[in-house]
Order: structure tokens, then C-alpha cells, then sequence
């Protein structure tokens, strides 16, 4: 029989673990499916990049026309978000997911048939006009299923998803394309995404048509104060400086992530590295990217449950995220490869608590009815200027083969984002719609 404890000895409160079990946990799986949809998104779109140096040499294509099949990418991808995002607010998250996931599954496996870098370019415009509904989906379900104290962590769970897909994308890929021919690479990415489909349409409603959901926890999401249903028009939110706040601070720091994502494995292959090689340092790097995300979001609720004010707690940690990213300018300056890998490591880091901290002051300016519409509006601005960033790159790097201004930007860029975030939103206040 165990002794009773020491008098005096404080016994463990019951309370917390009490409440987590009434409230109810289901919409912390409705995060995971959230987390492994943007998994498989990033799972399809690193291909690419990962087998750049190898097709470079099969397909026969430049510098530039590498950049120019990644800005057909971007230019599909800024023009189907800003329209997913509003589709999605018509026809409700779990039907414009579904249908977002059918046409980004079968562009992938459309990589598989072409032979020209015209047929990639093609093939890339596909994807990205149907990977484009994933954030705009992915965030209004966070909005749907989640508290506001919540939402930051959610966000920065289900964006760690970006990285889990960078990682795989390095580690699998290679020995795909080794072992079958580069070609089943891209099929077997277009088949991941139609599991993950099965998955979702048996797992997702909203909260209160949802069978596993305790009225317990139902009347936690529902915690915050309630906002009106009027619709609200685009011309509407355009013209609102908060929806232009999170759009620049986007078009500022996202080209930067494509950068990463697209010319990476080129860096590395101009290393010395083989595709056989670049796996584990692409690892290392996109590992480092997911625990920024989750500690993004984490920092930014710890600092909300401490009373902190939301502004300050979200600028506080876009200003640790920007400064963070600042070291990546180094990285054309160092001679050692685990160096070099540091640093960018470092910046990936930064860029996903960066983003996951953006993404989530869309719900804190904006009701749940327009979430995916801002979105939308601030990922085809960000698009756009990866699509110009894509097409300088390839250009800057066929014209001096040198990476050392490209590394200077994306050092900086997260800086001036935040700038132009704080002069058009110095409050973080609601939209008045």
C-alpha cells in the first residue's frame, strides 16, 4: 500500500487535466489532417526541385528556362488563390479542400508524361492551380474549429506540414527516381494525395454538424465573441489597410521560401553534391524549418495566455523571426557545406514561425466568413512577386552563376515585411466590415 504524502505536501491539481478531458480533443485531429494535407502539397511541389539536376541534364533546359517553368508555378498559384479563396467561402471548407486535392493529385502525376521543358512548364501550372486552395482551406478550417488563444498553434502545427513534406520530399525522392525512373517520383506523390482525400471526406464537418464533437468542446470553440454572417464583397476588403498589412508583409517574405524551396537543391548541386547526396542536408534544413513553425505558434499563444496584449505578442514574434532570418546572407560567403547548411537551417527556421504568426493574424483582423478570402487576396499578391523573383533568379544566375544577391535579400526581406506590416496595422486592429 503506498504511503500517504508528508503533511504539508501539495498534491497535483486535477482541474486542468479535469477540463481538457470535458472539453474534448477532436479538433486537434481535424489539425493533424490540416497538418498532413500541406505535408503531400509540399511533397508534390519539392519534386521538382529535387530532380532540377537531373532533368536539367534529361530534359535538356537552362537557368533560365528553370526559372521560367517555376514562374508558371507561381503565376498559376496567384491566380487560383485569389479565386479558390473565395470558392472556398462559397462551397465550405471540406468541398473546396476535396476539390482543390483532385486537381493538385492529377498534375502531379501529369509530370510523368511530359518531355519538354514546355510540357513542365504546363504540368506546373496545373499543379499550381490546384495547391493553392490548401492554405486558403486550411485556415478557415483553423478559424471554423478553433478558439483565437488556439489559432496560432494550430496554424503553426498544421504549417509544419510544409516542412514534414521538405523533409520526406529529400529523403524519398531521390531513391525513387534511382531505383524506378524519375517519372514514378512524380506518380508517387500524386498518389499520396488521393489517400489523404479518402481520409478527409470520412473525417471532416464543421464543429456543429460533426458527430464526435461533445457539446462540451463545441462551446469552446465557440469561446469567442460572435461576429455577424452579412457577406462581405471583395471591393469591400480591398480597401482595407489590414488586408493590405498581411498582403505586402506576404509579397515581401514569401519569395524567399520559394527561393529555399526551388533553388536549394541547385546550391547544393553546385556544392558538389550528387542527388544521391543532397538528401540529408536538405533534411537538416527542412527539420530546423518545422520545429520554427510549431515554436512560432507556440510563442506567440504562451505569450497571449500571459496576458500579453495579441499585437504585441504576434509582432513580438514576427521581430524574433525577422532578425533570425538575417544570418542567411552569410551563406554565399562560407566555403564549409554544414556551415552554409546552418545557416540557411537557421532561416528556414525563422521563415516558418514567420509564417505561421502571418497566416494567423488573418483571423485576428478579419471574421471567419472573409478568413479565406484575405488569404486568398494576400497569397496572389506574394505570387506575383514569386513569379518575378522566380523569373530574376533564373535570369541572375544564367547571366553571373553567382547565388550572394539573392542570399542578401532573403536575409533581409523579413525586416522591411515587418515594417510595412506595422505602418498599415499598428494595432492589429478588426477590420470594420
Amino acid at each position: 500500500m503506498n504511503a500517504p504524502p508528508p503533511a504539508g505536501t501539495a498534491l497535483p491539481d486535477p482541474e486542468p487535466i479535469r477540463a481538457l478531458t470535458l472539453i474534448g480533443q477532436y479538433r486537434w485531429r481535424i489539425c493533424a489532417l490540416l497538418f498532413f494535407a500541406t505535408t503531400v502539397n509540399y511533397l508534390d511541389r519539392q519534386v521538382l526541385g529535387i530532380l532540377a539536376p537531373v532533368l536539367q541534364k534529361s530534359i535538356g533546359w537552362n537557368e533560365a528556362q528553370y526559372g521560367y517553368i517555376v514562374t508558371a508555378f507561381q503565376a498559376a498559384y496567384g491566380i487560383s488563390i485569389l479565386v479558390s479563396g473565395r470558392i472556398i467561402d462559397l462551397v465550405g471548407t471540406r468541398k473546396g479542400y476535396s476539390i482543390s486535392v483532385v486537381i493538385w493529385g492529377l498534375a502531379s502525376m501529369a509530370h510523368s508524361l511530359v518531355r519538354t521543358p514546355f510540357g513542365f512548364g504546363v504540368a506546373r501550372f496545373a499543379l499550381g492551380i490546384g495547391e493553392a486552395g490548401n492554405f486558403p482551406a486550411a485556415i478557415k478550417a483553423v478559424a471554423e474549429w478553433f478558439p483565437r488563444k488556439e489559432r496560432a498553434l494550430a496554424v503553426g502545427i498544421f504549417n509544419a506540414g510544409t516542412n514534414c513534406g521538405a523533409v520526406l520530399a529529400p529523403l524519398a525522392i531521390p531513391w525513387i527516381a534511382l531505383s524506378f525512373g524519375w517519372r514514378a517520383a512524380f506518380l508517387f506523390t500524386g498518389l499520396t494525395d488521393f489517400i489523404w482525400l479518402m481520409f478527409w471526406l470520412r473525417m471532416y464537418r464543421k464543429p456543429a454538424e460533426h458527430p464526435k464533437v461533445s457539446p462540451e468542446e463545441l462551446a469552446y470553440i465557440r469561446s469567442d465573441p460572435p461576429t455577424k454572417e452579412a457577406p462581405v464583397p471583395m471591393s469591400l476588403l480591398l480597401r482595407k489597410p489590414q488586408t493590405w498589412a498581411y498582403s505586402l508583409a506576404k509579397m515581401l517574405s514569401d519569395p524567399v521560401w520559394w527561393f529555399y524551396l526551388f533553388w536549394l537543391p541547385k546550391f547544393f548541386s553546385m556544392k558538389g553534391l550528387s542527388l544521391s547526396h543532397l538528401g540529408i542536408p536538405l533534411a537538416v534544413v527542412y527539420v530546423a524549418s518545422s520545429f520554427g513553425s510549431v515554436a512560432g505558434g507556440w510563442l506567440s499563444s504562451f505569450l497571449l495566455k500571459r496576458n500579453w496584449s495579441v499585437n504585441r505578442a504576434r509582432k513580438t514574434t514576427l521581430l524574433l523571426c525577422a532578425c533570425l532570418a538575417v544570418p542567411a546572407v552569410l551563406v554565399p560567403h562560407v566555403n564549409n557545406l554544414w556551415v552554409a547548411v546552418a545557416l540557411i537551417s537557421l532561416a528556414t527556421c525563422a521563415h516558418q514561425g514567420w509564417s505561421a504568426n502571418l497566416f494567423t493574424t488573418v483571423s485576428d483582423m478579419f471574421p471567419q466568413r472573409t478568413v479565406a478570402s484575405v488569404v486568398g487576396i494576400g497569397g496572389t499578391v506574394s505570387a506575383v512577386a514569386a513569379m518575378l523573383t522566380a523569373s530574376l533568379a533564373g535570369t541572375v544566375l544564367q547571366r553571373t552563376g553567382s547565388y550572394h544577391s539573392l542570399f542578401f535579400s532573403a536575409g533581409v526581406a523579413y525586416l522591411v515585411a515587418l515594417s510595412a506590416f506595422q505602418l498599415l496595422a499598428p494595432k492589429l486592429s478588426p477590420a470594420e466590415l
